[in-house]
């Protein structure tokens, strides 16, 4: 088995290439890493190959003798590139994994952003036959395109591949981030722009905890994996290509987060303060059930694990909080 990774500088690629190359849950493979702004440091069962994943030459280049894909890269809210990325990107390695003697099997990790996980009601638990509903800007729309481009060569080509939607991945300390009142937050919503000035300075002092709610004043329920879960459901697919075969899988947590029993956990567990937040989104469900019966794959991160591991981690001085979108 030979793999390319796209995006593997980014978080997901970057572990799961670590976790491959020093593992042995997949024997006797190899990993080309496609990288374009960054680079990755060199180690044994790595092959690292610069190029513009927009260029077809570059990516005809990264596909040679390659049997399987994971294509990670993507771009956020940056509307300048994301065409490039998520589309012609994704067509030129479509097309060159098609007309490849070599090639086995396309993995494509999706996103909930694509059926628009908490902006829309979804008064059901969420299988991977909702229809396509991006929220409001580019990110959301490029992930939908992604999917429908795959489905379309199931359809054109008998195209070996499969989707893997996963929500919003957590890893390190993410999660304690996501929920912090000061301006370093991670991800949306972001708290600080909530309430008034001088109230978002003195909960992030304090660390107090946002409990969301939706228009009705209900607690949120949102979804998140971690990042460890994400990496075994993407090698559970690799590992079954027959019951993965151009099927899409929500991989996430068995259960939703719900921001009233994050807030209740760390109030009891750390002491933390909490205080309601009234937004205008709302809970969604999703429902692995797809992965865990085709696949084998459970998640093991459950909300507390989430949690304490957010809270536990302690960052070096090396290892600085950097969020890349681009590149």
């Amino acid at each position: 088995m030979k793999i390319l990774v796209t995006g593997a500088t980014g978080k997901v690629g970057r572990a799961f290439i670590t976790r491959i190359v020093n593992g042995n849950e997949l024997p006797d493979v190899t990993i080309r890493a496609l990288c374009h702004n960054r680079t990755l440091p060199e180690q044994e069962g790595l092959e690292i190959i610069k190029g513009d994943i927009s260029i077809r030459s570059d990516v005809e280049n990264a596909l040679c003798d390659i049997t399987h894909v994971v294509h990670l890269a993507t771009c956020k809210e940056t509307p300048d590139n994301v065409m490039d990325v998520t589309v012609k990107g994704l067509f030129w390695l479509l097309e060159g994994c098609r007309s490849s003697q070599s090639f086995e099997q396309f993995l494509l990790i999706g996103g909930d952003a694509g059926m628009g996980h908490f902006f829309y009601p979804h008064p059901l638990p969420v299988t991977e036959t909702q229809a396509h509903s991006a929220y409001p800007g580019c990110y959301a729309l490029s992930k939908v395109l992604e999917e429908v481009m795959l489905e379309q060569y199931y359809i054109q080509y008998d195209f070996a591949g499969c989707c893997l939607r996963a929500p919003w991945i957590m890893e390190k300390d993410d999660f304690r981030y996501t929920l912090t009142f000061g301006q370093d937050v991670f991800g949306g919503p972001r708290w600080c722009d909530l309430v008034d000035p001088p109230r978002a300075a003195e909960y992030a002092s304090s660390e107090t905890i946002p409990v969301m709610l939706d228009p009705e004043g209900v607690p949120v329920k949102r979804n998140f994996i971690h990042l460890d879960d994400l990496l075994s459901a993407i090698i559970a697919a690799l590992q079954n290509p027959e019951a993965s075969h151009q099927e899409t899988f929500n991989v996430c947590m068995d259960e939703p987060v719900d921001y009233r029993a994050v807030g209740q956990y760390l109030a009891t567990s750390r002491n933390l303060p909490t205080v309601e937040v009234a937004t205008e989104f709302h809970s969604t469900w999703l429902d692995n059930s797809k992965a865990k019966f085709l696949l084998g794959w459970r998640p093991r991160v459950d909300l507390h694990a989430l949690i304490d591991r957010a809270w536990d981690y302690q960052r070096a001085k090396e290892d600085p909080r950097t969020i890349w979108y681009p590149g």
